[in-house]
């Protein structure tokens, strides 16, 4: 456990190795093609890109006497970023809202711009840049940048990113970038003492119900119909109490209800919990922010807001309670927990959308150059919902388990009960039936009356619909309806076997 008190972030004086190695190999490109050439960065999150282009932007305009401009799309990585070259000896000025013109350019060597903010000031004839001879995009796979290009063709631009693979699958990275260099692994910062080890835990979430937008990703509306369900919020809560109850936790959401039903669950259970989404005041995110940072054991429950521009050390604990299909957003709440300090070594990873099983563990080696070369065959081989689902395993919990003590063997193949059908042309619903009296015996062996039985029997719906879902598998026939026609006459028959049961006796 964390103490939340005194433990405040150093900024990074020392250039290590990999950061030394990366830097000449990204200035020998600039040597090689001092403008009209776009190279891209990839370096995992907390292996700090920050420093490496600060350093970057400090030597170019040592060697040119040339400027450089840094864009991101967010004012909290202005203010990061403008600090951290500060620390580099950059004389820099934040070009935001408030700045219309630009008299004073010739005090500057640098300047660190929102995407829009420039992109308005350029297209308005605002502002006229002299003497740019580079620019550095941060976070460079979101795609607004790209509107930025035209005005600086006779630049040498770096993009820089954690995920070398676009926001938008329609529009890669490859079509705007020459080159891609890829810096030291997960693996590789883990071993070296730069980056946290993390700890993963996963829990099966049946997705099904999940529709895809317009973006690729799945829709916030679906999201929280699935996630603001009181069968998920216990089960997240269960998730918290068994893996990170007393850790310092991040829960990331798709969807400002889920975060607050989120809120209210946990605040219910007694815990501590604040819930921050873009609706916020400046003010309000920054108290929330600071509660954090100085509140043992605090859960901050959010929507997307963290993901990038926010840098706690002391998080031990990330849960994602949503489902992704983007990769950039895997890897980015992730990473919230990465940052490494003397007395935490490791973090939690608690993943309730199957996001392990799509993308692999997040420290898994991931061959970069092949996404930024073909991301269409990236996305077309990423693991489907069903095929994760077809290969989920039901385990009775222990406190369940416990419930049925009488009984020898709660467990029941589906598939081999299936295969017995086919060997002896037996009709598939045995499967189901044989199921079924399985569970009325457990639940009459473990009961007085029929009405103990039947209330135990409601203790078996997570394993009646995960025996359900693997029947449908086999008789491939696995849409929602009919999966949940199955579960409700499952269920009707089980009350009736309990019954029969009990007046047997």
């Amino acid at each position: 456990m964390l103490s939340s008190t005194e433990i405040e972030k150093k900024e990074q004086k020392v250039l290590y190795d990999y950061q030394k190695r990366d830097i000449d190999k990204i200035f020998g490109r600039v040597e090689e093609f001092p403008k009209n050439y776009n190279l891209l960065y990839q370096l995992p999150t907390g292996g700090g890109k920050t420093v490496i282009f600060s350093e970057i932007v400090r030597r170019y305009i040592e060697t040119t006497k040339k400027k450089v401009i840094v864009l991101t799309h967010r004012i909290e990585l202005c203010n990061q970023t403008s600090k951290m070259l500060t620390e580099f000896q950059v004389k820099n000025k934040i070009i935001n809202s408030s700045v219309k013109e630009l008299n004073d350019q010739d005090e500057y060597t640098c300047f660190v711009a929102m995407v829009e903010t420039l992109n308005n000031r350029l297209n308005d004839d605002q502002l006229e840049l002299h003497n740019i001879g580079m620019v550095i995009i941060d976070e460079a796979h979101y795609n607004s940048f790209r509107k930025l290009f035209r005005f600086f063709k006779n630049c040498f631009i770096l993009g820089v990113t954690a995920t070398p693979l676009s926001s938008n699958m329609k529009l890669p990275m490859k079509d705007n970038y020459n080159e891609l260099i890829v810096g030291d692994t997960i693996n590789s910062l883990i071993k070296s003492g730069f980056l946290a080890k993390p700890v993963t835990f996963t829990y099966d979430v049946g997705l099904s119900s999940l529709k895809i937008g317009m973006n690729g990703d799945y829709t916030v509306k679906s999201s929280e119909e699935l996630y603001t369900n009181m069968l998920m919020q216990d089960k997240l809560l269960h998730a918290y109490e068994e893996r990170s109850k007393g850790k310092k936790t991040l829960i990331f959401n798709n969807g400002i209800n889920t975060s607050v039903y989120v809120y209210e669950t946990f605040k219910k259970a007694g815990y501590p919990i604040r819930h921050l989404d873009n609706t916020n005041s400046k003010q309000e995110r920054e108290d929330i922010l600071n509660w954090f940072k100085h509140t043992k054991d605090a859960i901050l429950t959010s929507v997307s807001i963290l993901t990038t521009g926010f840098d706690e050390p002391t998080v031990e604990s990330i849960i994602l309670n949503r489902a992704t299909k983007s990769l950039t957003l895997y890897f980015q709440m992730i990473g919230r927990g990465s940052r490494i300090l003397p007395i935490k070594k490791e973090f939690f990873i608690i993943d309730m959308g199957n996001n392990t099983a799509r993308f692999g563990l997040w420290n898994t080696e991931v061959d970069w150059q092949s996404i930024f070369r073909s991301p269409d065959f990236y996305y077309d081989n990423l693991v489907g919902d069903e095929e994760i689902e077809r290969n989920f395993k039901y385990v009775m919990p222990e406190d369940i388990r416990k419930e049925f003590a009488k009984s020898e063997d709660v467990t029941f193949d589906i598939e081999e009960e299936y295969t017995k059908t086919k060997r002896f042309n037996l009709r598939s619903l045995t499967v189901l039936e044989k199921s079924i009296e399985q569970h009325a015996v457990m639940c009459v062996e473990n009961s007085e009356d029929v009405f103990d039985a039947r209330i135990l029997s409601k203790l078996l719906d997570r394993d009646i619909e995960f025996r359900v879902r693997r029947y449908s598998y086999c008789i491939s026939k696995s849409t929602k309806n009919y999966r949940d026609w199955l579960e409700e006459d499952y269920k009707r028959k089980l009350r009736t076997k309990i019954n029969h049961l009990f007046m047997d006796n």
